[in-house]
């Protein structure tokens, strides 16, 4: 029983130490969502689950369309997307909000059209990018901060095809999240190889 408390005791310690950023852990399952889209200007309707029977899924969280960082980062995955797809992966970009042309920020369900135009002009076509809904931002533990739970952070996860994720990446600066994920696409592509 004392070693029972003394572990209980450990694990809400460790809680209380772990950093602000508390995403989903490598090896944990990956909740299910599905959320509006765009590619190519066309509206579709992006599923986790259907992405994840042609492979791997990197989905990166971003906070908002047409910030700085968010911007850069859309910029840096479409000028490596065919590194991405030569690996076999599926990439999507999510967020919970997006800056509108007169400056003001909106949220996600506000915001497709505005998507529309950011897919275009900064994913340049490579990839999706999704207007996802507070229950997702919630359900991969990807909040912003207390003002605005319904916006993501910059968290990026690798999604294997049997829906473990094998990446959480978390960094408010945008050009890591490329280099990690990319890394742990090509170790995972590498490593299926070698079970055939």
């Amino acid at each position: 029983m004392k070693k029972l408390i003394g572990a209980a005791l450990l694990a809400s310690a460790a809680a209380l130490a772990a950093p602000a950023f508390a995403a989903l852990a490598n090896g944990a399952k990956a909740p299910e969502f599905a959320a509006k889209g765009m590619l190519n200007g066309k509206e579709f309707t992006f599923k986790l689950s259907d992405a994840l029977k042609k492979g791997p899924v990197v989905a990166f969280f971003f906070p908002a369309a047409y910030t700085a960082g968010c911007t850069a980062e859309a910029k840096a995955f479409s000028d490596a997307a065919e590194q991405f797809t030569a690996a076999g992966a599926t990439l999507v970009g999510l967020t919970g909000g997006a800056r509108l042309a007169d400056g003001t920020m909106a949220s996600a369900d506000v915001s497709l059209a505005r998507l529309e135009e950011f897919s275009k002009e900064h994913c340049r076509d490579k990839f999706a990018v999704a207007a996802v809904s507070a229950e997702t931002v919630k359900a991969y533990d990807v909040s912003l901060n207390e003002q605005r739970p319904d916006w993501s952070n910059r968290t990026s996860y690798v999604i294997a095809p049997d829906g473990k994720i094998l990446l959480s990446h978390t960094d408010m600066g945008a050009l890591s999240h490329i280099e990690k994920t990319l890394e742990a696409v090509k170790a995972y592509k590498t490593a299926h190889a070698n079970h055939h």
